[in-house]
């Protein structure tokens, strides 16, 4: 039975690469039915641009830096600058493709206590932030300034938390006005040609949590520095692209998204076209005051284009559809809503500078220019929750501000665009630092953002309410205790037994030995001592974990025992329904041990420093006598086969 279930999964697993080779295909094609045409957008100099804001775009909210207390700015950007130099903001090797990549972006993420965050096939396990509420329990897991950074971001979270329902359409819309007035600022400054040509790349948090973004993956692909954050990701990569990115990514996560730095451009899509007007006959709008953009004929081209529109648009349901299904869990959770007021969990910080990136992506589809994280939606989030993203660019690791600088530097900006839409006009609003924006309502699942990129490094702490159904510490205790309530051992003689052999049981325990296995201490432990060099928090509970683990490894020898008894009377067929489903846990486990160790001491694993290089753990040797079962399982599963054979 479960023998059958693997066979269909793998059918599945097949289905799922071609479906992704089918999307990377009509990609490209859309990329080549625009050839050198450019979607339109606006920036806040352009007009129309407030009237497009609130007609596509309502659920983003600008708040300007000035609007923030003076004080909150001085202890977070303080506290990004005293996580970067601690050296806790690190960039990921997530995996992409079968590949193992580096994130373009360096990040950390922290949130509530024992939380974690799943991108790209990678997990991130939150640094604890120092509310009053971990204070009184005595968590001295942290250096003072450590500690001071972390509650400094807890504050931050606590603004946003009460912040994000409460900002007001007028809000939205005075602010709208002053950033024009910004951006019309530096275009006199002579900035013009900038703000068309310089593009940013996404996770935090990488997506929707999707394993790249829909734009130009297929460029980045040969990239070994290709950043994915998932199909979400101001989370810088997740990726994210199921559980994240992280910048979620969902299928990955905020910054998260596909990285831009790629050796080659996208078909069709020459660098830093200026944006919109004149440039594409089958687009245009008007910029008369109190008109709405809309699109004018378009002949010949328009039944092509609007087919092709079509078929992506059923993809991208797809996409969503997919969302949950690398999360590595056995159990499928209901999908969870944000019905009340946003309480976020996490925040994935990033950090990225231009200067030190090799290559920056064009933005293909409108021509906005450099990207440094690109298209994604943010990953592994509860639906329709808001996502509040907090920007601060520096000079250099001095701290200095970023903000209003000389007349060639250009400014931060984030993108936006209606998911597999090629009508309506992109958007483009400029960051200063110091200033925060909101994603509310379903703006993440129906809109995809970009990060384009500015002259100076910046920093990005980007808050979501992750969903954490399965991806707490809390969670992952107590699916050890439903396993480990299977295992007897008695109080005399400490000896072990089974207190059940029926299929079901055998099934629901490997399956949680493989999670704790491979979603948990594998993936700890690949992430090399970067968490216990900063914070021990996670230290005490990983080591419980894998003495759970180790009792699990007993609980499948006894298993294993039981199946290959030879006593008269064992029904064959619950005896053969027991061997295909410890065979099918058996070689998953198998596999997957393989996977992990090959990217343990995978070419970039080893360029990695000691103290942040992956470590293959758990792994014992051949005839380690405290461990009930070999780490190589082979032997074990050519056994179990030739008992289906009989």
């Amino acid at each position: 039975m479960k023998a059958r279930h693997c066979k269909h999964n793998s059918r599945n697993m097949k289905r799922s690469g071609d479906s992704e080779g089918e999307k990377r295909r009509k990609r490209r094609r859309l990329l080549q039915e625009l050839g050198d045409q450019k979607i339109p957008f606006l920036g806040p100099s352009d007009r129309g641009f407030q009237q497009l804001w609130d007609s596509s775009y309502s659920g983003l909210v600008l708040r300007r830096s000035c609007s923030l207390p003076a004080e909150l700015h001085g202890r977070v950007q303080e506290a990004l600058l005293t996580l970067r130099t601690k050296g806790c903001l690190l960039r990921d090797l997530v995996r992409v493709r079968d590949r193992d990549v580096f994130t373009a972006v360096s990040r950390a993420l922290l949130g509530q206590p024992g939380h974690t965050y799943r991108y790209l096939d990678t997990r991130l396990f939150a640094i604890p932030w120092h509310s009053e509420d971990s204070e009184v329990k005595g968590q001295n897991c942290c250096d003072p300034d450590l500690r001071a950074a972390c509650k400094a971001l807890w504050e931050l979270n606590t603004f946003f938390c009460s912040d994000v329902s409460q900002r007001k359409e007028g809000d939205r819309l005075e602010q709208c006005v002053k950033a024009g007035e910004v951006e019309a600022k530096q275009s006199e400054e002579g900035d013009t040609e900038s703000k068309h040509s310089e593009d940013s790349k996404r996770s935090e948090g990488g997506e929707s949590e999707s394993r790249q973004s829909e734009e130009g993956d297929t460029e980045s692909k040969h990239s070994e520095e290709w950043d994915i954050e998932s199909k979400h990701s101001e989370e810088g990569c997740s990726g994210s692209k199921q559980e994240g990115e992280w910048e979620t990514e969902s299928k990955h996560s905020s910054e998260e998204g596909e990285s831009s730095q790629v050796q080659r451009s996208a078909p069709g899509a020459p660098g830093g076209s200026k944006h919109s007007e004149g440039k594409c006959p089958t687009w245009t709008h008007k910029t008369d005051a109190g008109t709405e953009p809309e699109p004018v004929e378009l002949g010949a081209q328009e039944k092509p284009v609007a087919e092709l529109k079509h078929s992506l648009s059923d993809y991208h349901i797809e996409d969503e559809e997919e969302q949950g299904s690398e999360q590595g869990c056995s159990q499928p959770s209901p999908p969870q809503v944000c019905t009340g007021p946003a309480q976020f969990n996490v925040t994935l910080l990033n950090y990225m500078d231009p200067a030190a990136m090799s290559q920056l992506k064009e933005e293909p589809y409108y021509g906005m220019g450099k990207m440094a994280v690109g298209w994604h939606h943010d990953e592994n989030l509860i639906n329709r929750s808001p996502v509040a993203v907090y920007s601060y660019s520096c000079h250099d690791d001095k701290g200095e501000s970023g903000e209003g600088g000389s007349s060639e530097n250009t400014c931060w900006r984030i993108g936006l665009k209606v998911a597999w839409d090629i009508y309506t006009p992109g958007l483009t609003l400029p960051l200063q630092s110091g200033d925060c924006y909101y994603m509310r309502d379903d703006l993440n699942s129906t809109h995809q953002h970009c990060v384009l990129a500015g002259d100076n490094p910046r920093f990005s702490s980007t808050h979501r309410v992750a969903e954490c159904s399965r991806g707490t510490l809390d969670y992952i205790q107590s699916r050890c205790q439903e396993a480990l309530s299977t295992l007897h051992t008695d109080p005399e003689t400490g000896a072990h037994s089974l207190q059940s052999l029926l299929p079901d049981t055998l099934q629901h325990c490997e399956e949680i030995h493989n999670e704790v296995e491979f979603e948990w201490l594998r993936q700890y432990w690949f992430q090399g001592q970067r968490y216990a060099r900063f914070c021990s928090w996670w230290s005490r509970p990983m080591e419980q974990l894998e003495k759970d683990w180790r009792l699990m490894e007993t609980m499948s020898m006894l298993f294993l025992s039981a199946v290959e008894e030879e006593e008269e009377g064992r029904a064959g067929e619950s005896r053969r329904e027991m061997a295909e489903t410890l065979l099918a846990a058996l070689t998953d486990r198998q596999q997957q041990r393989q996977t992990w160790r090959d990217r343990c001491h995978s070419s970039l694993a080893q360029t990695l420093p000691p103290e942040e290089a992956p470590v293959d753990r758990p792994f014992w040797g051949v005839d380690d006598p405290n461990m009930p079962l070999p780490f190589d399982l082979a032997d074990i599963i050519n056994r179990v086969e030739s008992l289906l054979w009989r």
